[in-house]
């Protein structure tokens, strides 16, 4: 089974960073860390209300991961403003997120069908421009089928309610597990790329990460929450062992 690549989300150091409003701990150091210790690519969202990463941390991240030759996964929502930025720092992917400001994170999946019209324009307009467009999506065929229709290349799956479900000892995890996989499988036939990200820790990763479809896992709280016990490479170093292990061992 091919290597599946870690993409790691370094939003809530930027939150640690707000909650005191000092300069430190600094985003742009946490991705240089976590690229060493082997993630593949850095993913930061810049929300609306820009509750933890802002508008200097994208400017700064981009040019980073130019230098590094890392990939930026630019979380947006679908706004002219966002849109506007995505259009003008051409970040390797954008992947459009449903918000809300009053939320705590994002809460389920972008709804593509439902907003066709005002997505797929936005969508177009960005993959023109040489993005890489990715809808975060719940596990769900008139989803992937509403995302293949708008262009996107990749779709990125919700992973909270499956994760939910195992911390919770809810049976119903491996009904979530198996809409995932469902799921995976008419993406990949749709010629879409799959990824997946949301709630993913040690304890959950390994049946995600088994999924043959599987191209790409995008993790962030949990190994930022992690690296205040471990540090963040040896948090970052025991995902990819974990994701490597679900794999038959395909690592670098």
């Amino acid at each position: 089974m091919s290597r599946l690549r870690l993409g790691v989300n370094i939003d809530h150091v930027a939150t640690l960073r707000n909650a005191r409003g000092e300069s430190y701990p600094d985003p742009l150091r946490a991705a240089e860390v976590a690229i060493a210790a082997g993630a593949d690519g850095i993913t930061a969202h810049l929300r609306e209300d820009r509750r933890h990463i802002r508008d200097a941390d994208i400017e700064a991240l981009a040019a980073l991961c130019v230098r590094l030759g890392r990939p930026l996964n630019f979380e947006m929502a679908v706004t002219g403003e966002m849109e506007a930025l995505a259009l003008r720092l051409r970040p390797h992917a954008a992947c459009l997120v449903p918000e809300r400001r009053e939320e705590v994170t994002t809460e389920g999946g972008l709804d593509v069908a439902g907003g066709f019209d005002r997505i797929a324009p936005s969508v177009r307009r960005m993959a023109g421009a040489g993005i890489r467009v990715s809808c975060f999506i719940d596990a769900c065929d008139d989803q992937v089928d509403a995302a293949a229709a708008a262009g996107a290349q990749v779709v990125e799956f919700t992973t909270g309610p499956y994760c939910d479900a195992v911390r919770a000892g809810d049976p119903e995890a491996g009904l979530y597990l198996e809409q995932l996989r469902r799921a995976a499988q008419r993406a990949s036939a749709a010629g879409l790329e799959v990824h997946a990200g949301h709630g993913i820790d040690f304890d959950t990763v390994a049946p995600v990460a088994a999924i043959p479809e599987m191209r790409e896992l995008n993790i962030g709280h949990f190994l930022i929450g992690e690296s205040v016990f471990i540090g963040l490479p040896a948090a970052i170093r025991g995902m990819r062992e974990r994701m490597d292990a679900a794999r038959g061992g395909a690592g670098a």
